[in-house]
């Protein structure tokens, strides 16, 4: 069911809107290939949070209902979802009709998980409580205050670093900087960035170097945040690692991805201010 290849996703492409339910739009991409070369510690926690901003259907009556759906992907399940493609998959349920929320709610569900080959958990939020969910920055230390010069826009892991010396340290360091860039249309993603750990001290200046060098890089929101899961791993060899990033809105979608080694307590789900 998955794709290997680019080509005949609806992404970077004009597409008619559906007119209908039609599961057949979901376009799954094999987690497989777009790991390839990624030659990195693999994480052995992990999920795609996707919230959808933009759902609505009939009810058995003919009139509108809205909501915001959460989707939880599992990082280990055999495909993806490209995100245009759930954009398109869910505009088909505009004018459908429904007697209940839930049976909007397994559908998804059941779709989703036949697309990426595990099971994904499908929440249906009411807009009304969903509105007093505040914007909140994630939580941690910000780095971005610090004064260093950057001269380096291409992945450079070597940044990465402990101190010297290296106690063993316990915390979470939050950057609003990171950007990389779509892999098929090359279009900007922009995400708010939390790294919890525990181990060696990671130098910040190093980190902040780091996070910036991925401006100019290309690829999936979640293999991005592999890549940088990976990398922290490799060069600072922490104990416990979580790495979460919280991406802007597009199409009425964020994906929010993270990746650990170890089951942590909570992930959060405030939305960031750019959400």
């Amino acid at each position: 069911m998955s794709r290997t290849l680019y080509t005949d996703s609806p992404l970077g492409r004009n597409v008619p809107e559906p007119t209908g339910y039609d599961a057949g739009l979901l376009y799954p991409i094999a987690r497989a290939d777009t790991r390839a070369g990624l030659d990195l510690p693999a994480p052995t926690h992990g999920a795609d949070i996707w919230n959808a901003y933009e759902l609505s259907w009939l009810n058995a009556h003919g009139k509108p209902i809205v909501a915001m759906g959460r989707f939880t992907v599992p990082a280990d399940s055999p495909r993806l979802i490209e995100s245009k493609s759930l954009k398109l998959y869910l505009n088909g349920y505009n004018e459908e009709r429904f007697e209940h929320p839930d049976i909007v709610r397994q559908r998804i569900q059941a779709d989703l998980t036949r697309a990426a080959g595990k099971p994904v958990h499908v929440e249906i939020l009411p807009v009304r409580p969903a509105f007093e969910l505040s914007c909140q920055a994630l939580a941690g230390r910000c780095i971005d205050d610090q004064d260093i010069r950057i001269d380096t826009y291409d992945p450079a892991p070597d940044r990465l670093r402990t101190t010297d010396p290296a106690p063993f340290m316990r915390e979470t360091l939050v950057s609003e900087l990171l950007k990389s860039n779509c892999p098929v249309t090359g279009q900007p993603d922009w995400a708010s960035l939390q790294i919890r750990y525990a181990g060696p001290r990671i130098d910040r200046a190093g980190l902040l170097a780091y996070i910036v060098s991925l401006r100019r890089h290309s690829e999936f929101h979640e293999l991005c945040v592999e890549k940088i899961y990976g990398e922290i791993m490799q060069r600072c060899a922490p104990q416990e690692l979580l790495v979460y990033a919280r991406y802007t809105r597009r199409g009425g979608l964020d994906i929010n991805p993270w990746r650990a080694n170890h089951q942590p307590d909570a992930i959060g789900q405030a939305r960031t201010l750019r959400q």
